[in-house]
C-alpha cells in the first residue's frame, strides 16, 4: 500500500491515532520537521537542516539522503518509494513530498 506524506507544521499531534497509516504518517511529519541535535536524549533524532540557503538542487540532493538515512532509522516500518519537490519560486521554500510503502 502506497501512500504520500508532506510535512505539515501545524498538523496535530495524537497521542493515541486510531490506525496504523494514521500512526505512521504522525511519525513521518514528526521525523521531518524535527531539527537534528534538537532531542536532548537522542542528538540524532530529525533531519539535518544544512540544506538552507544552498541552491536548489544541492538543497534537494542533501533533503533526500537526510531523509532516506532518518526515515530508515526512526520509521523502519515503511519504504520510501519516491521524493518529489515543491518549490515557491517567490520565497524559495522547498517542500518535499514522500511516496511511502508500508512492510509488510
Amino acid at each position: 500500500m502506497n501512500f504520500s506524506v508532506i510535512p505539515e507544521v501545524d498538523a496535530p499531534i495524537n497521542l493515541a491515532p486510531q490506525t496504523l497509516l494514521e500512526e505512521i504518517i504522525q511519525n513521518i511529519n514528526t521525523i521531518l520537521l524535527t531539527p537534528k541535535g534538537s532531542v536532548p536524549l537522542d542528538r540524532n533524532f530529525g533531519t539535518s537542516w544544512a540544506f538552507l540557503d544552498r541552491p536548489t538542487p544541492i538543497a534537494e540532493s542533501m533533503i533526500v539522503a537526510d531523509v532516506l538515512d532518518a526515515i530508515e532509522e526512526y520509521e523502519p516500518r515503511v519504504t520510501i518509494v519516491d521524493i518529489t519537490f515543491f518549490t515557491n519560486d517567490l520565497t524559495g521554500k522547498i517542500t518535499p513530498r514522500l511516496e511511502v510503502s508500508i512492510n509488510e
